[in-house]
């Protein structure tokens, strides 16, 4: 089939073709979409080359699918006129996250919501995929009513401006900055801006982004999202409050056998995710699972993911070939 990628030249969308490769996604023909600077340049996929188009040039070249990760305000120019042409749209921004119209999946816990009318598909935030993966299994034995999440994310979160500054900073060397601090030798405890509450945008995006996923309201979540200088993967520190009772080696028992967790827990050999071990993997690792002995029914636990793998890129392409599978696309 045809595949548009727009914002192919970017982190994101290199990966979407990276994992399109992997996973033998059946393209016939690849659409390669950027802004109009990258228009005429080069990328290649499955060894072949393909010059970059705009967008209006890529609509009229009819894809039955494009992978959208070019940012919000492109997003929500243009994936009504790709759906207007009868596109089907995966965006990774968070343009249409919360737009109660849109469905907003994770394919393992939610894809069976989507149906062929479907024209514009949200990808959801890097931070809550890796997170509702995991919390989704336990949620459905136990009900969670509450959680308490910190993240610890990757540069690459925000792109290669910030990969370019930590190698810069790494180095000694000047150069652009994409964020107000050093994050070098640092911690930085803002993702995105911050809202009139108080939290950043990437904060409340966990918030309603896990509720929405879930279809539950009664989850309450608080989040606080830092950025690390590390490379390759988003980690976080979860505390998971319960409506029921629940046994250690059930929660265990449980993650391991969820499609996409593998459980890495042994204390007794210093094994737990770490991210530097979940780079260029598609799955969740989940370890230090202990019990909060300071409240009943409550479990901590620590989550890893490649954040542009799962995250972003793996997502998007898996939503597609659920889509592909139901001969929709």
């Amino acid at each position: 089939m045809k595949v548009a990628v727009v914002g192919a030249t970017g982190l994101v969308g290199s990966k979407m073709l990276q994992v399109l490769t992997e996973r033998n996604f059946p393209v016939t023909e690849l659409i390669p979409v950027a802004s109009e600077k990258s228009v005429g340049k080069e990328v290649t996929f499955k060894g072949k080359p393909y010059k970059v188009v705009n967008a209006d040039t890529a609509i009229s070249m009819k894809p039955d699918v494009a992978l959208f990760s070019a940012g919000g305000s492109t997003s929500l120019e243009w994936a009504p006129k790709f759906a207007a042409a009868g596109i089907t749209v995966i965006d990774n921004s968070s343009a249409w996250r919360m737009d109660p119209t849109k469905k907003l999946v994770v394919p393992e816990i939610n894809g069976k919501t989507l149906t062929p009318e479907d024209k514009i598909i949200a990808n959801p935030n890097c931070s809550t995929i890796q997170m509702v993966l995991v919390l989704n299994p336990l949620h459905e034995k136990y009900k969670i009513n509450r959680v308490v999440v910190s993240t610890y994310q990757s540069v690459t979160g925000t792109g290669v401006k910030a990969v370019d500054q930590l190698m810069n900073e790494r180095k000694g060397v000047e150069g652009e900055k994409a964020y107000a601090h050093r994050i070098d030798l640092n911690v930085i405890p803002q993702i995105d801006v911050f809202l009139d509450n108080g939290y950043t945008k990437e904060e409340m995006k966990m918030v309603k982004e896990t509720i929405k996923i879930m279809g539950d309201d009664n989850i309450r979540v608080t989040a606080t999202t830092v950025r690390i200088p590390v490379i390759g993967g988003h980690s976080e520190s979860v505390n998971v409050a319960f409506d029921k009772e629940y046994e250690l080696a059930d929660v265990r028992a449980i993650l391991e056998k969820t499609p996409g967790v593998i459980v890495v827990d042994d204390p007794s050999k210093q094994l737990y995710p770490m991210p530097k071990d979940a780079h260029e993997k598609d799955e969740v690792f989940v370890g230090r699972l202990r019990r909060d002995e300071t409240q009943d029914k409550t479990l901590n636990m620590w989550i890893v993911a490649d954040n542009l793998r799962k995250g972003a890129a793996t997502n998007a392409v898996q939503i597609a070939e659920y889509l592909h599978a139901q001969k929709w696309i």
